[in-house]
């Protein structure tokens, strides 16, 4: 099977290709059965792989397909590499990327663009797929900018609205100021290691780079640089909540199961270079706890069902950002895994919700959903529980507790980083409740329409299924002690390495975050539930504060007014500048001369005879002259 694992990337892009080249003649059956497929064959061998590295978590598959270029000392190969860290990536991937083809077959079908949109997610699924099997960093920056212009195209996929091409020209600008730091980064490493495959990068890395170095210390900031842009962490986060103009199955794609964690691959798969750089991994622990707090206050404030999700999805990526921070690799691969999974549920019943109230956004004219839509309600639930880490019966729990009892435990863990990661647990059961009891509880605002067919419900029970049942595969050491995933990452990544005697706490940990969870789900019920009336109270004696974080901290106005604003006004008055008036001054004398001409052509005989004879008189006198 490991000949064909370049049909991985290959079957999403073919089926892309044939849906654009058949684009206007292919029936909407056709290109849905060819989107979805392309990509389920690709998940097939996905899963077929996937088992023998279950089997063999250390094997490692390399496959050359072909010799890419070769210029100034860069050999570059169209090659892919398969290890234990992107199996999990492309497992993701095509599996959760085939369940919400098939969701989309349904929620686009009366979409003009039905064709274009499932050519986009294909193509979308090929460059991700790219990112994460590439064997060097420059085919991986292919694949990261192929992401990159599909999350573009797919943001603003209803283009006809201006707030969605606005919403898409933002997420493009926003991550090419990562990208650019990124590809800065790869000229580095170029220049210090004289190639930029991967492994032997890492290989050489210990002998090129010394601890701490100033070298590898501007690398590393500059790869975070690159992983901050794609993965929504500030200082770049702006972008996220505005991309939910697009259509719901894009945000459960590429804002919450693969486009948004490319960072976090990007730090796990140079994760030596970073070990290298202790100030930088620091700064990545910092940077996901700040994150994870930041979003979570915001998540709080929304009243739009989609963007609580976005800035959801914001603060859990900094949980991940987190576990990388502190060293514990797997902890951070294992969250991504499971929050893939609950995330595109989360996303893929809020579209459906949205789509069956009539596209009604605001969760305050939701409402009495429970009864009338149980199959979405109950998953929805399910979802929310694992967000919320609902102690024990959920997968998430079993993710975020790990990273909670990391972010002290590990050696280069804190006590800053554990009250950041806990407190954003007790905001995240907060606004998480929030939303299920706005939704689904209470009085029926706005009438149900049409009732969502198989297509959509089938990918939610599967991931519902996941979202409870994933978690079990790694349990902590107070609870069993089984560890099938970390022990399967090991063949990848280091064990998180602990501080020594901090194991007799983890109990204490786990306990605190559940009671922290169960306050907060109690909380979110009293004020949404039982005491309604108190709400506006509430918002009155905090408007400020709930402004600040509604609009996401400000960031947004900031940047405007230190970058937006002065570009504007620097181009507004460098339109007229020299070099556009010296292009202007061509063409003024070539109208001149055309106009002239123009004249000379006005129908009357006489006048093109006296011409001749003019012609020829200047003719023959400057032969004259000149004899």
């Amino acid at each position: 099977m490991e000949k064909y694992l370049w049909l991985v990337p290959a079957l999403p892009f073919a089926g892309a290709l044939i849906l654009i080249l058949g684009s206007g003649k292919l029936t909407k059956g056709i290109s849905g059965f060819i989107g979805a497929g392309s990509v389920g064959l690709s998940a097939a061998i996905s899963l077929v792989l996937g088992l023998q590295f279950l089997r063999e978590p250390a094997t490692v598959i390399q496959q050359q397909l072909w010799s890419w270029f070769s210029v100034g000392g860069l050999s570059t190969n169209f090659a892919l590499h398969l290890d234990a860290l992107s199996m999990v990536f492309i497992f993701v991937i095509t599996f959760v990327g085939f369940l919400i083809h098939l969701y989309s077959i349904e929620f686009m079908h009366d979409d003009d663009g039905f064709t274009r949109f499932f050519a986009y997610l294909n193509l979308f699924v090929c460059s991700m797929l790219i990112l994460v099997l590439a064997d060097n960093l420059v085919l991986m920056y292919l694949g990261w900018e192929g992401v990159g212009l599909c999350s573009y195209l797919l943001i603003g996929f209803w283009y006809k609205e201006e707030k969605n091409g606005y919403a898409a020209r933002k997420a493009f600008i926003i991550t090419r100021v990562g990208d650019t730091a990124m590809a800065i980064g790869l000229f580095m490493l170029f220049q210090t290691f004289g190639t930029l495959t991967i492994q032997e990068i890492l290989n050489l890395a210990p002998q090129r780079l010394p601890m701490g170095s100033e070298t590898g210390t501007i690398i590393a900031f500059l790869l975070l640089g690159g992983a901050v842009g794609k993965s929504a962490q500030l200082p770049l986060q702006t972008w996220l909540p505005d991309a939910m103009a697009g259509p719901s199955p894009v945000s459960a794609l590429i804002h919450a199961a693969t486009m948004v964690t490319a960072g976090v691959y990007l730090i796990t798969r140079t994760f030596p270079l970073f070990e290298l750089a202790p100030l930088a991994q620091n700064w990545v622990g910092i940077i996901g706890a700040v994150t994870l707090l930041i979003a979570g206050f915001s998540a709080l404030t929304q009243f739009d069902l989609k963007r609580v999700l976005a800035y959801s999805t914001i603060s859990q990526i900094g949980y991940m950002f987190l576990a990388l921070g502190v060293g514990a690799y797997s902890s951070a691969i294992f969250h991504f895994m499971i929050h893939a999974f609950f995330k595109a549920l989360l996303f893929l019943g809020a579209g459906a919700v949205i789509m069956v109230l009539h596209h009604e956004h605001d969760m305050f004219k939701m409402g009495g959903l429970k009864d009338k839509l149980p199959v979405i309600f109950w998953t929805f639930l399910i979802g929310a529980g694992s967000l919320a880490a609902l102690p024990f019966i959920t997968a998430g729990f079993y993710s975020k507790d790990q990273i909670l009892w990391m972010a002290l435990a590990s050696e280069k863990g804190n006590i800053w980083f554990f009250l950041a990661a806990l407190i954003g647990a007790f905001v995240t059961a907060i606004y998480t409740f929030r939303m299920v009891f706005l939704t689904f509880y209470g009085e029926e605002k706005t009438h149900v329409g049409h009732p969502v067919g198989a297509l959509i419900t089938i990918p939610l029970v599967i991931l519902g299924i996941l979202s409870f049942a994933a978690g079990f595969i790694e349990l902590p050491h107070t609870l069993g002690h089984f560890t099938l995933f970390s022990d399967y990452m090991t063949a990848v990544v280091p064990a998180t390495e602990l501080s020594p005697g901090i194991e007799s706490t983890e109990w204490l940990i786990q306990l605190s975050a559940a009671v922290l969870c169960l306050a907060g789900v109690g909380i979110a019920y009293f004020f949404y539930m039982k005491r309604t009336d108190l709400r506006a109270e509430l918002k009155s004696s905090m408007i400020v504060t709930n402004r600040f974080w509604y609009s996401g901290w400000g960031f947004d106005q900031v940047y405007d007014f230190v970058f937006v604003k002065p570009y504007v006004y620097l181009s507004s008055i460098n339109k007229n500048d020299i070099i556009d008036a010296f292009y202007k001054g061509i063409v003024s004398v070539s109208n001149f001369f055309h106009d002239a001409f123009a004249r000379t052509q006005n129908g009357v005989m006489r006048w093109y005879i006296m011409g001749i004879v003019v012609g020829a008189i200047f003719v023959l006198s400057i032969g004259l002259l000149f004899q």
